[in-house]
């Protein structure tokens, strides 16, 4: 890996991730695209860069991570228990479901369920405007909605911020929540695979790790600012159809 292909890809993952549109299904067309293979090194950046992301939540949000939110993160490890289990118990299943097709696939569905979720919420009020007024039946739901991540190309974001949605969330609350779920969501999966290629950070690759960890998080804190600042204007409908077009053209290529 070059430093261009480091830049490049760190800033689709610090764009991608936060938002509904699946970071992995990005990532894995760009990979593609730039002629990458799945080497040792290339599996440690992936790593890093997600790394990168945790921390630029902690940079947006460091006034939750007191002892005053202790009941929020209970709620947030709530949600976290379903994916956290069904990952691990399904962990060689999923594996063998990432391909273009599926991710193609996946995308359009979560597309055509973001347009369908709109037309259901569209009118109501939402019972939650700010996440103290969470309750743990709503974070558990939103935890169960996680669950269907596992998919690639469904994304992660997308996933628990739908099922925020119908629990009763608002859009910017969904969206607060569906980032601060990420935090264990992605230690968990970035400390596993840190075990798992810890010989490759070393050597010729450390260069091109510490850019692409500078540029996702630069990226991911832009991208969660800018995001937030959408929804304070309009719905999820072009993330909808960004994902139903994304997905048509995969299929097209594919």
């Amino acid at each position: 890996m070059d430093i261009l292909h480091s830049v490049i890809l760190g800033l689709v993952e610090g764009a991608t991730e936060f938002l509904p549109i699946s970071s992995t299904g990005h990532m894995i067309v760009v990979s593609q695209w730039l002629g990458m293979e799945q080497t040792e090194g290339n599996k440690a950046f992936e790593v890093i860069i997600q790394l990168a992301a945790i921390l630029a939540v902690v940079a947006n949000y460091k006034e939750r991570f007191t002892f005053k939110h202790t009941r929020l993160w209970c709620q947030v490890f709530v949600a976290f228990l379903p994916v956290a289990v069904v990952g691990f118990l399904l962990r060689h299943q999923i594996k063998e479901l990432f391909s273009v097709s599926v991710v193609a696939t996946m995308f359009i569905v979560g597309g055509v369920i973001f347009l369908i979720t709109e037309k259901v919420i569209k009118g109501k009020k939402a019972s939650v405007e700010q996440l103290e007024n969470l309750s743990f039946k709503q974070a558990l739901w939103i935890g169960l909605a996680q669950v269907f991540a596992l998919i690639p190309g469904t994304s992660r974001a997308g996933s628990t911020i739908v099922g925020a949605l119908f629990a009763g969330l608002s859009r910017k609350a969904s969206a607060e929540f569906s980032f601060l779920l990420a935090l264990p969501v992605m230690m968990a999966a970035s400390g596993y695979d840190l075990l798992s290629n810890y010989k490759a950070f070393s050597g010729e690759q450390l260069l091109p790790l510490l850019v692409g960890f500078v540029v996702a998080f630069a990226s991911a804190f832009v991208a969660m600012k800018l995001f937030m600042a959408f929804l304070n204007k309009f719905t999820f409908v072009a993330f909808g159809w960004y994902r139903i077009v994304f997905g048509a053209l995969l299929l097209f290529l594919a």
